[in-house]
């Protein structure tokens, strides 16, 4: 059987054009990812050198490990804590878990103990890194933001301590990365659907499985699990999370943006970043509720209460009853304290802690011999973080920059919160989940500095002299140019070139004052005068 084709009765159907998906609808991917990983790595072995450099030291318990390391062993030994003349613990217990585990690994010593932490501070490190580069999309950028955090003075000091809040920096950044990387791959699917001529007019379609927003919820839940001051940046984040949702729509092309947010969004989002964060949570206590003998765990055996409070188990009863004790204590600690820092103090420096410093110090060739480990940031850093604060409100209020926007409720979450009660004792190391944000903060403003400026684009033509056309200097046809001809041939502006010095300038200096402060970070051996030296206020002595 045969077919014939006749000219004439087939119709042509013209393409159809391709549609341009918006940016805010594409997903970022570096140039080269094995270059923006092998960065990565390299900035995640600086932090892990300076974290883990020389971790044994002190040998003995410094600060608060007296109490943290001394729970985590009773937690491998019952799974709670069991000290009888201290047994109400207002802290829940993932954090200390996580320096049993180390201490379990790597022997119940010093090293054991902060093992833990510097590895949390050196993961933070890492995620910052990776996160700042999908924020910013500038491998560049990334790189800057994981080499400050590296350098700051607070994580490094309690990356090296056997305390809780490095846990909760780690915990909280990673739960925000995934949501980001949510938020992003929310987009691109949108985007696919906007360039397939779908039309989103009326509101999307299903977008499939969303496992990055569980895995944030999940993470958050185990910050709360480290220290409730989780607690904000958990609510703060879960709220980000649909706003991000509801902009999506609306930049997809939705009419009702909000009515699609409440359908396709919020039901699943209460799965993913309210049941899962507490399930989360009460999974860190299972040690607590199969002890016979932990803290209040009988409470309610005796309390049955009445109403719906009624309907619970026992032992979730008593659990509620203990959280209640925390929190009355929690709201009521107004104990003075040598190093106690009221919040506002908190953003310039003006009272650091002192985790160690012992006294009659000798051996370093002077009368007078001095070591201390101070928490304490590291201050030309530190101090840039209230106008990179000051351009990321400006920047969110006239463009709406969802960045800018994420930096300053993570502020208010980890800064914001604490001047409710400015009575209570507090202390700069409550900064740590913080610091993550504000590096992003610095590091966004930084960026901004590089940019091309809007001056830059619309500089007019008239008025500038000729570029300089080199001429060849032998006969393979390269041109040797100064660095003056070389900035004339590449036409860069001389504002940019300032702002360019300035960054490095100011980036030199860091990396001289961390090199400076390394010893007052770490307990160095220093005579009595480089100590004072280093001693910059009155009130880091």
């Amino acid at each position: 059987m045969t077919a014939t084709l006749q000219a004439g009765r087939t119709q042509e159907v013209p393409d159809q054009p391709a549609l341009t998906v918006p940016p805010v609808l594409t997903v970022w991917r570096p140039a080269s990812t094995l270059q923006s990983w092998l960065w990565t790595l390299l900035v995640t072995a600086l932090a892990a050198g300076t974290r883990f450099w020389a971790l044994g030291f002190p040998e003995g318990k410094s600060f608060d490990e007296v109490y943290y390391a001394t729970e985590a062993q009773e937690m491998l030994r019952y799974g709670y804590e069991d000290n009888r003349g201290y047994m109400f613990i207002v802290h829940p217990p993932l954090g200390k878990w996580l320096i049993a585990l180390t201490s379990w690994l790597f022997g119940n010593d010093a090293v054991g103990w902060r093992a833990a932490p510097a590895i949390a501070g050196t993961v933070s490190v890492l995620i910052l890194t990776r996160l700042a580069q999908r924020m910013f999309r500038s491998t560049v950028l990334g790189v800057l933001a994981g080499c400050l955090l590296a350098l700051d003075g607070i994580s490094l000091v309690m990356s090296r301590t056997a305390l809780l809040d490095i846990f909760l920096q780690t915990f909280v950044l990673a739960g925000f990365a995934a949501l980001v990387i949510d938020r992003d791959q929310v987009r691109g699917r949108l985007g696919s659907l906007y360039a397939a001529g779908v039309d989103l007019t009326y509101g999307a379609p299903r977008l499939g499985p969303r496992p990055w927003r569980l895995a944030g919820g999940v993470l958050l839940g185990l910050a709360l699990a480290v220290k409730w001051s989780a607690l904000s940046y958990w609510l703060g984040f879960a709220l980000l999370s649909v706003l991000w949702d509801r902009g999506a729509l609306k930049s997809a092309g939705v009419e009702q943006p909000w009515l699609a947010t409440f359908k396709r969004s919020v039901p699943a989002a209460v799965g993913s970043l309210l049941v899962a964060p507490v399930a989360a949570y009460l999974l860190s206590w299972i040690g607590w509720f199969v002890g016979e003998n932990s803290w209040n765990r009988h409470w309610g055996d005796t309390h049955p209460g009445t109403g719906l409070f009624s309907l619970l188990p026992s032992s979730l009863r008593s659990l509620l009853n203990y959280h209640h004790q925390a929190y009355v204590f929690h709201s009521h600690l107004y104990d003075p304290h040598a190093y106690k820092a009221n919040p506002w103090s908190w953003l310039v420096l003006g009272r650091p802690t002192s985790f160690y410093a012992p006294s009659n110090v000798t051996g370093c060739g002077a009368t007078s011999c001095s070591r201390e480990i101070l928490l304490i940031g590291t201050p030309l850093m530190y101090w840039a973080f209230i106008p990179a604060l000051i351009w990321c409100l400006w920047h969110w209020a006239t463009t709406r920059d969802w960045r800018a926007g994420a930096v300053w409720l993570a502020f208010l979450a980890g800064w914001g919160v604490w001047l409710q009660n400015t009575r209570r004792t507090g202390f700069l190391f409550y900064m740590t989940p913080l610091m993550p944000f504000l590096v992003l903060g610095l590091t966004f403003a930084v960026g901004a500095m590089l940019s091309r400026a809007a001056e830059d684009e619309s500089e007019p033509a008239r008025g500038r002299r000729p570029l300089p056309q080199p001429r060849p200097d032998g006969e393979d046809g390269v041109a040797t140019v100064g660095l003056r001809e070389w900035i004339a041939l590449h036409a860069i502006p001389a504002g940019r070139l300032v702002r360019f010095a300035a960054v490095a300038l100011w980036l030199g200096a860091v990396v001289a004052d961390f090199v400076w402060m390394w010893p007052i970070f770490t307990g160095g051996l220093l005579t009595n005068h480089e100590w004072q030296l280093r001693m910059w206020l009155p009130g880091w002595i």
